[in-house]
């Protein structure tokens, strides 16, 4: 995407804070304190402190262009605040041109229990052309798979995913159930047939 847009929404749908180019933000010299401001002047950021809560942010083109984004989320007061969960909604088209959700779990010295849920089926209705079938793989760091699940009922860890309340709601959805250590993971959510509009969601599981 040549010029991406971002906008920050509480969980009422009220629009908090946007931003075009970072560089223009009032927040710039925050930014660029975190050390993780962009590395193109066109991109966009937003520094914000939140109360406990549901937020959405929604990247766009700029006057309505379109292309391949990265949305990313940084916990900068990691003693303070515990991120809950994290999803993002996209298109899933075929071959390579995959959903993926990064994540990090933090510099906490144990292991953090995670699950990762791949969503299309109980869209319908509230999207168009929901993925029919989608299919999940978490890999690590360098790349190699973990696991990998089509209909979460079929996972060896069926009860487990039960057993923490937040189940996909319709069965041909995807789950994966892991304990991880501090390190980097990629989520990759692929549809089983044809393409259409999915979520993949990291839940961080007490």
């Amino acid at each position: 995407m040549d010029d991406p847009t971002l906008e920050l929404h509480a969980g009422n749908g009220t629009l908090m804070t946007s931003n075009d180019n970072w560089i223009d933000s009032p927040d710039r010299a925050q930014i660029a304190a975190s050390g993780l401001a962009p590395t193109d002047n066109r991109e966009s950021a937003i520094i914000q402190t939140l109360a406990p809560g549901a937020y959405s942010c929604v990247l766009a083109g700029k006057n309505n262009t379109s292309g391949i984004a990265l949305v990313e989320v940084w916990d900068l007061d990691s003693n303070k605040s515990i991120l809950a969960n994290i999803s993002s909604r996209g298109l899933v088209d075929t071959g390579d041109n995959v959903m993926i959700g990064g994540f990090i779990s933090g510099n906490q010295s144990g292991n953090t229990k995670v699950l990762v849920r791949g969503i299309g089926p109980s869209l319908q209705g509230k999207v168009p052309n929901p993925l029919a079938d989608p299919i999940l793989e978490l890999h690590d760091s360098n790349g190699n798979t973990l696991e990998t699940n089509d209909d979460w009922k079929d996972s060896p860890n069926r009860a487990q995913i039960e057993a923490t309340g937040i189940p996909p709601s319709n069965q041909l959805e995807s789950a994966i159930l892991r304990t991880v250590s501090p390190a980097g993971y990629t989520a990759i959510l692929r549809g089983k047939t044809g393409s259409g509009i999915a979520v993949v969601e990291i839940y961080n599981i007490p």
